[in-house]
Formats: structure tokens, C-alpha cells, sequence
């Protein structure tokens, strides 16, 4: 298992264990991220949840050899059906019914940001690297990139990191709107359990102000899902030209 999740006292904690890649994404993770995104649903006694990522690296994107292998076909079956799971991992994290931190530690780059952008609110380390990374690989940005980042950073922001490669840091990521508070990397966690504990000791109303925050507070004109379909096409396209393929 590469997915681990821990519950204690209404706030259920779950780590990315697979530090040899810095917990990039396979389509076999992407599935055991959203078995436990279930098993969180269906537990009402919780009411927080904070995603992190082992070893102090968040989440290093989609794993090289899932990016390579839609390269060859990105039409296939199997590859289509795997980067869909990769793509719903993080929008799951998206429509938990708990409230969600990332606790974002050491690199999110890519769909690894996308997971960041994906939970209600972040806590961050001052060193944490943040970073679209998808065109300096030749990719066109997926999942909803656009969407995510312009509604939380604004259009300019977005710009400058998805299509001029702007990295930040954590103290930049609070000045953006792109996170709460950075912290010491030896803070971020706890004090993401923190947060996590103070709104999980009333789990059900937790719940319902959750959802009406994301009502209230979710991206105008073209929503998430609509933007996954925008920029599938598109990545599709980049993935197999990248792979040497005919365009």
C-alpha cells in the first residue's frame, strides 16, 4: 500500500508512502487515494482531513513512466483509464465531505500541485517548492490546472507559474492567496493537525459548513470538471507528440 490513512479524534491524516519517486502519482496510488477519500465519506465522526506526502516531499506529479507510457498511445484504453484515476484522485480530494489541508512539505510540481490546490485550505513549509512544471516537460497543463490555480492566485499569477514557469516558495505561495501560513518544515504537519482538530470536534457541522464554503467559494465561469475535459484534449496531444509520436 502506498496510500496510508490514520484517523484519531475526528481528523483522519493521509500519506503519500512512496518516497523513492518523492510520492509521484501512479494510477495504482491515484486508486488507493480515492478507496480512501471512500473510507473518509463514510466515516461521520470525521471531520478533517490532512493529506501529506513522506519523507517532507509532497508529491513530485504524475510518475515519469505514466507520462511516458500515454506518450506512446494517450488514446489507449488502459492509459486512458489510468490517467482519468489520476485526474479523479485529486478532484475527489475536491468533493470529500470533510474539510481538507495539505500539509506541503518539500515539492508539489504538476499534478502534485494540482492535489495542493485541490483541498480547502494549505499550510506550508517556507522552503516547499510550488511549481506547474508542465511545459519545461513538453506537457500541456491537465486536470484543471488552469482553473485551480487562477481562482485561488488570480489570472496574473496563473500565468506567470502554468505558462512562464515561475516556481515559488512558501512565503510566497501566503502573499499569492496559494496558501494560509508557511512554517519551519519541522511546523508544517502540526500545525496542519491543528487546524484539522479545531474544526473536527463538531464533525457534522464541520460537514455542512464545508460544503456551503465550496458553494459559496467555487470557481466562477468554467468549473473544475469542464476544465479537466478542456485540457484533456490538449495534453493528450502534447503527451504523444513528447513521446516522438505523429502529432
Amino acid at each position: 500500500m502506498e496510500v496510508e490513512l490514520e484517523v484519531d479524534d475526528g481528523v483522519a491524516l493521509m500519506t503519500l508512502n512512496a518516497p523513492e519517486r518523492r510520492n509521484a502519482l501512479t494510477p495504482q496510488m491515484a486508486r488507493e487515494m480515492v478507496d480512501a477519500l471512500e473510507r473518509v465519506d463514510a466515516d461521520d465522526g470525521i471531520g478533517a482531513l490532512v493529506i501529506r506526502g513522506a519523507d517532507g516531499r509532497f508529491c513530485a506529479g504524475a510518475h515519469t513512466g505514466t507520462l511516458d507510457g500515454a506518450g506512446a498511445d494517450p488514446s489507449d484504453d488502459a492509459t486512458y483509464t489510468g490517467l482519468s484515476v489520476i485526474y479523479e484522485s485529486f478532484t475527489r480530494v475536491g468533493a470529500v465531505k470533510a474539510f481538507t489541508i495539505a500539509a506541503v512539505r518539500g515539492a508539489a510540481v504538476g499534478a502534485g500541485m494540482n492535489l495542493a490546490l485541490a483541498a480547502d485550505m494549505r499550510v506550508v513549509s517556507r522552503d516547499a517548492r510550488l511549481l506547474s512544471g508542465f511545459l519545461r516537460i513538453g506537457l500541456h497543463p491537465g486536470g484543471g490546472h488552469f482553473v485551480l490555480l487562477s481562482r485561488l492566485a488570480g489570472r496574473e499569477a496563473a500565468a506567470a507559474m502554468a505558462l512562464a514557469g515561475a516556481e515559488i516558495d512558501g512565503d510566497r505561495a501566503v502573499a499569492l492567496g496559494l496558501a494560509w501560513e508557511a512554517h519551519g518544515d519541522d511546523e508544517v504537519e502540526a500545525r496542519a493537525m491543528d487546524f484539522a482538530r479545531g474544526i473536527a470536534k463538531d464533525p457534522a457541522l464541520a460537514r455542512a459548513a464545508v460544503r456551503s464554503f465550496r458553494m459559496e467559494t467555487g470557481p466562477p465561469g468554467v468549473g473544475w470538471d469542464m476544465a479537466v475535459q478542456t485540457e484533456r484534449a490538449p495534453q493528450m496531444w502534447s503527451m504523444r507528440r513528447r513521446s516522438g509520436g505523429r502529432p
